[in-house]
């Protein structure tokens, strides 16, 4: 038996690997049925992005110095470009599918599967993200790399950033699904929804750069987990830190925003858990 066989059978990561992967591959097939949402979603996405990217770049044409919040003018369209991008990586849905279930009752189902409902939904949410930045966010980058100056980002950069916006996929999830138990007790989660998206795309940095808000909302902004979304993969990406020490604390934050969030939500299951159970007798 060779040594990866033997890590697939025994060790735990393996088991939980295998276990959740059927999910995966069910979200990955039922995104292949309709592929034509790919490329509404590609031309979606180009437009907004150009609405967002030549704004700016409107506000701040012929300026002279640098800009506002440190920025030159390619590093600010690098930033408005790659924030709606990472925002399309995070929208995996789950809030309204784990609400959908609520509300059409098969959470009921899933509640006599053995697994845990909070990591299958990670599972089934992963490819959407995943297939996202390959069809969608790739393609629209190097499109408009083509158009306009964009900063180019150093490796360190780009590794920190590559680790940075792992981590705001596990904090995109935490809120999500946060949002998606949220059906437990409103049953229609819509208006929720709208609030959640608007508030999140706020003060993670995606409408304005953190850099560029008034001290004191910038303050809160800070205070807020929705930052570790977009500014601070971004910082990194950009190389606006001061120090390692600076970059360190970045992820540090993300990661502890990751671990608060999915504690939060594994509670916040189990409370629903306790409901369900109450009100079906």
């Amino acid at each position: 038996m060779t040594a990866a066989a033997t890590w697939h059978r025994r060790t735990p990561l393996a088991v939980t690997w295998r276990r959740y992967t059927p999910f995966a591959a069910a979200s990955l097939q039922g995104l292949l049925q309709y592929r034509s949402t790919f490329v509404i979603n590609a031309v979606t996405a180009t437009t907004a992005v150009g609405l967002q990217v030549f704004l700016w770049r409107a506000v701040y044409a012929g300026r002279t110095g640098g800009l506002p919040g440190g920025y030159d003018l390619p590093e600010l369209t690098t930033y408005v470009l790659l924030a709606q991008m990472l925002a399309l990586l995070q929208a995996s849905r789950v809030d309204e599918e784990v609400a959908g279930e609520v509300q059409r009752g098969d959470i009921a189902v899933s509640l006599l599967r053995p697994v845990s409902y909070p990591l299958a939904r990670f599972a089934a949410g992963l490819p959407v993200s995943l297939v996202n930045a390959g069809t969608v966010a790739v393609p629209v980058v190097l499109l408009y790399a083509l158009l306009l100056p964009l900063s180019a980002p150093s490796w360190a950069g780009g590794l920190l950033f590559a680790l940075s916006a792992g981590l705001s996929l596990v904090i995109g999830f935490g809120v999500n699904l946060l949002v998606g138990l949220a059906g437990f007790v409103t049953t229609n989660i819509w208006g929720v929804r709208i609030v959640k998206d608007s508030v999140v795309a706020f003060f993670a940095g995606q409408v304005v750069p953190l850099a560029l808000m008034p001290g004191p909302l910038a303050a809160v902004a800070h205070l807020l987990p929705f930052q570790a979304l977009v500014d601070g993969p971004l910082r990194l990406l950009l190389g606006h830190y001061r120090g390692p020490a600076e970059a360190a604390g970045i992820l540090a934050g993300q990661a502890g925003w990751a671990v608060g969030l999915t504690a939060l939500a594994a509670l916040a299951w189990r409370g629903a858990v306790r409901r369900v159970e109450v009100l079906g007798g």
